[in-house]
């Protein structure tokens, strides 16, 4: 439970920096103290909508990839990716008080930068996990595991790319970790 809500805090506290950043950026996205809602929402969204879009997405991709070239099938996968991120950013902005002006800098714009900020996070989410563990380690006395322990040794770009279910390696460990707590 502990390695859960590190992991869901740590992505809130990275995605409300993202949302106000956004916000502060592009004119046509007005956040403000929206973010701490909005913040949620993403999450949320990313964690365990992301994924299911995503697979979806995938398969129905998958139907008509042999006749595809390697170019077509690289468009399709950047195709597919961004319009994840679309759908996510469009429930962020319905399911939230942002309010977005503009197709191109209030739409089409921000799933763009939250992909990128999101690779930023993959590249650097087992050292703010394992600060943000130390922390709640801190906060309860020193009792349990840290985060970093906790989630063991990262797996290797092969073993994700076997396992083909459309989680990262963070939303994979998260729900390994619901099954324990």
């Amino acid at each position: 439970m502990k390695t859960w809500v590190v992991r869901f805090v740590s992505l809130y506290v990275f995605n409300v920096a993202v949302l106000v950043a956004i916000g502060w950026v592009l004119r046509s996205v007005q956040v403000g103290w929206s973010a701490l809602w909005a913040a949620i929402v993403l999450t949320a969204g990313t964690i365990w909508l992301k994924p299911a879009i995503a697979k979806a997405f995938r398969g129905m991709a998958a139907k008509s990839a042999g006749q595809r070239t390697r170019v077509g099938e690289k468009l399709v996968q950047f195709g597919l990716v961004f319009v994840v991120e679309l759908i996510v950013w469009v429930l962020v902005v319905v399911l939230s008080p942002v309010h977005v002006s503009g197709v191109f800098t209030g739409w089409l714009f921000p799933p763009v930068a939250l992909l990128l900020a999101w690779i930023v996070y993959d590249l650097v989410d087992d050292r703010i996990e394992a600060g943000a563990g130390g922390l709640y380690d801190r906060a309860l006395g020193g009792r349990g595991r840290s985060a970093a322990s906790a989630a063991g040794s990262p797996s290797s770009a092969a073993d994700r790319a076997e396992a083909g279910d459309g989680l990262t390696e963070e939303q994979r460990r998260m729900f390994d970790d619901l099954g324990k707590g």
